[in-house]
């Protein structure tokens, strides 16, 4: 597996457990919802930088 790949299966992780645990999507929306913006950012930075390692 490389490494992208496992960044996106972490990342879908992420957003099982916050789904499930944290309730990210409630209705009420408020600082909860920028985990989830966050989390999405580490995603990018995470993608970006195993794509550019891989091309090295």
């Amino acid at each position: 597996m490389n490494k992208s790949t496992i960044a996106v299966l972490i990342y879908i992780i992420g957003l099982i457990f916050g789904a499930l645990v944290l309730d990210l999507w409630s209705a009420e929306t408020g600082p909860k919802a920028f985990i989830g913006i966050a989390w999405t950012i580490i995603l990018l930075i995470a993608l970006f930088y195993s794509e550019n390692y891989k091309n090295k």
